[in-house]
């Protein structure tokens, strides 16, 4: 095995120019992400030197067997962790032959909405806290958990030390430092309420970039839980009963909010997204119904609410945004499940272009 860790480890500059790039894209279900290399002749430092490609969508569920071409289009690029050197990984889009955007390419519209002149002018800026749930492999129960059985009530567990009540802490911290490798903007880690739960953040990142980020930063987190035989869930409630569920709390602002004066558009937003509460939710994740009870540091799927430092609002804000009277808030609805491009744009479009 030692051979083989060698061979996986080769630096690739020392013998040639050429570089790996890893095609990463989403596939039919909105949350399978796929990926597959390629060898370029040379190191590559923007999206639009690099070729399109293509793949077989009869396979991900995006196109027919009679005419399964997808196209890939490069839309954002990072160092690869994995096999590091000048290797990258590449956030691609989907497209078919005749250049449309396919079905599950949401990535598409929110660009669309992220280069209008409105949105532009005010540099949105995106923090997404992405939750999320280590599986056991061949029992998909939580790790750290007896198998069949249950853990001691939740309590001791949040942001917590110790074999007892920390459980995956070397997959949470190799996946910290490969995506700082990777130059995603990871702002921190913690430990969850839920034994065998932990969340990643990533931010601040403007606009679209916010969507990519968090993509290759799950994608990332899939492949070293690959490495440690532990399988990923970004399931919002994998255990029912008196456990949190996993979210994917929205924090934005806009140069509006950060502005003096700034508190007074932060209360205007918060009541245009309770004018469209029905419609957000229902772009905000599948199973968020499971999650969104009124208990557990959620406010009820049906309700829309905001409050000063209350976690059990829709929208939170901070203390120190209204001491300051500028600043952002926190959109607590997005379930772990969620798509950050469709999350992000639709933030952006409801608090920036919509007129009620």
């Amino acid at each position: 095995m030692a051979l083989l860790t060698d061979l996986i480890n080769l630096n690739l500059s020392d013998t040639t120019e050429k570089v790996i790039a890893e095609y990463i894209w989403i596939g039919g279900s909105g949350m399978d992400m796929r990926s597959k290399a390629r060898t370029l002749p040379g190191p590559v430092t923007d999206p639009s030197q690099l070729p399109k490609w293509n793949y077989d969508g009869s396979s991900t569920g995006q196109a027919p067997g009679e005419d399964s071409e997808v196209i890939l289009y490069p839309q954002a690029i990072f160092k690869d962790p994995f096999r590091r050197g000048n290797n990258i990984l590449v956030m691609c889009d989907c497209y078919t032959p005749a250049g449309e955007p396919i079905p599950t390419n949401n990535r598409y519209n929110a660009a669309k909405i992220f280069s209008h002149p409105d949105v532009v002018a005010e540099v949105p800026w995106y923090g997404i806290e992405q939750e999320y749930t280590l599986l056991q492999k061949d029992v998909k129960w939580p790790l750290g958990w007896p198998v069949g059985g249950y853990p001691g009530p939740q309590g001791p567990y949040y942001c917590s030390a110790g074999a007892d009540k920390a459980f995956g802490r070397d997959i949470v911290d190799a996946h910290y430092k490969a995506c700082l490798y990777a130059g995603i903007n990871i702002s921190g880690i913690n430990g969850e309420v839920m034994p065998g739960q932990w969340e990643f953040q990533v931010g601040p990142a403007v606009g679209i970039s916010a969507g990519d980020e968090l993509w290759v930063a799950r994608y990332i987190l899939e492949r070293i839980t690959e490495i440690a035989g532990v399988v990923l869930s970004f399931d919002p409630k994998p255990i029912q009963g008196d456990w949190n569920g996993a979210g994917a709390h929205t924090n934005y602002s806009t140069k509006s909010m950060r502005e003096d004066g700034g508190y007074e558009v932060i209360k205007k937003a918060i009541e245009k997204l309770g004018l469209r509460h029905k419609e957000h939710i229902a772009a905000y994740g599948e199973g968020n119904e499971r999650r969104l009870t009124g208990r557990h540091e959620t406010a009820d799927i049906n309700t829309f609410k905001w409050g000063v430092a209350n976690r059990g609002a829709s929208i939170r804000v901070g203390r120190e945004t209204e001491k300051n009277g500028k600043g952002y808030f926190e959109d607590r609805r997005p379930a772990s499940n969620m798509d950050p491009y469709v999350v992000t744009s639709m933030v952006a479009e409801t608090t920036i272009l919509w007129k009620p």
